[in-house]
């Protein structure tokens, strides 16, 4: 059973990535009818790629549980989880343009997100810095705050 549960769309990725993978699909027909194969085979195997990334992540859902804080990409082949006994503070943060959208180490931590630049920033007892992206940044916050002040 989950406090908290929120899937957030990453709507812009899936817009960008989208035309991409139709820029390529088109790339494909008009080769193909030039008879150039080795283009289209690799204009294919691109436009495969690109939809599969798509699948992969195409949203964030993170969950809140009184034990954990459960985070899953798409269709949830991607995870990353948080023990709460394990999160010394919690605060939102805004994460600057430059941080992009996905999985990837920025200044300070990781960044995990698909959309916005909103975010619940959670460090460890470690030490270690982690980055949610987050349309509910408030809400998702006050969460963490709950679990992590009835397993003190």
């Amino acid at each position: 059973m989950y406090d908290y549960e929120h899937t957030q769309p990453g709507t812009f990725f899936r817009v960008w990535v989208g035309l991409w993978a139709m820029f390529f699909c088109t790339v494909a027909v008009v080769m193909l009818e030039s008879g150039d194969r080795g283009i289209v085979i690799g204009s294919s195997v691109t436009a495969v790629l690109i939809a599969i990334v798509v699948v992969l992540f195409h949203s964030l859902t993170v969950r809140v549980s009184p034990n954990d804080i459960a985070l899953s990409f798409g269709v949830g082949l991607v995870r990353k989880s948080f023990l709460i006994d394990d999160i010394k503070t919690a605060a939102v943060v805004r994460n600057r343009w430059y941080n992009g959208w996905g999985i990837k180490r920025i200044r300070g931590g990781w960044l995990y997100n698909v959309a916005g630049f909103d975010a619940v920033e959670i460090q460890l007892k470690n030490d270690r810095r982690y980055r949610i992206g987050t349309d509910q940044p408030r809400e998702l916050l006050a969460a963490i705050e709950s679990a992590t002040a009835t397993s003190s």
